[in-house]
C-alpha cells in the first residue's frame, strides 16, 4: 500500500482497502489485535496503511483507518476512534506498531518505502 492515497472519508478508505484485500475486520483488545478467536501482538504485524480522519466540527468524529499485515498472511482493516482507548496494553501495542514502521521508513531506500 501507498500512503500517497489520500481518502475524503473512512468509508473511501475501507473501500480501497478492501479492494486491495483487507477483507478481515480485525478489532483491538486487551494490548493485541484480535481477528475471530486469532490474536496477534506487535511482533506479528505490519502497518501497510494508515489514514486518519478528522470530524468538521465534533471531535468525536476522529478516527484512525490501518490496513494491517500479519506474518501469517492475513490482511485486515483496524478503525479506531481517536482518544478512546485508556487501555494501557492498546495503546502500547499501536505505539509500537507506528515505531516499527518509522524505523522501517527511515531506514529504507525511498523507493522502498510504503
Amino acid at each position: 500500500m501507498n500512503e500517497k492515497f489520500k481518502y475524503n472519508t473512512t468509508s473511501e478508505a475501507i473501500a480501497q482497502l478492501r479492494a486491495a484485500g483487507f477483507d478481515k475486520n480485525l478489532t483491538l483488545k486487551d494490548g493485541y489485535v484480535w481477528w475471530e478467536s486469532e490474536k496477534f501482538g506487535a511482533e506479528d504485524i505490519r502497518i501497510a496503511s494508515v489514514s486518519r480522519y478528522e470530524g468538521n466540527s465534533d471531535p468525536g468524529d476522529e478516527a484512525t483507518v490501518y490496513g494491517l499485515e500479519m506474518k501469517s498472511g492475513l490482511k485486515g482493516i483496524l478503525v479506531t476512534g481517536d482518544g478512546i482507548y485508556s487501555d494501557s496494553n492498546t495503546v502500547a501495542l499501536l505505539q509500537k506498531l507506528h515505531l516499527a514502521k518509522l524505523d522501517k521508513y527511515s531506514t529504507s531506500p525511498p523507493n522502498e518505502r510504503s
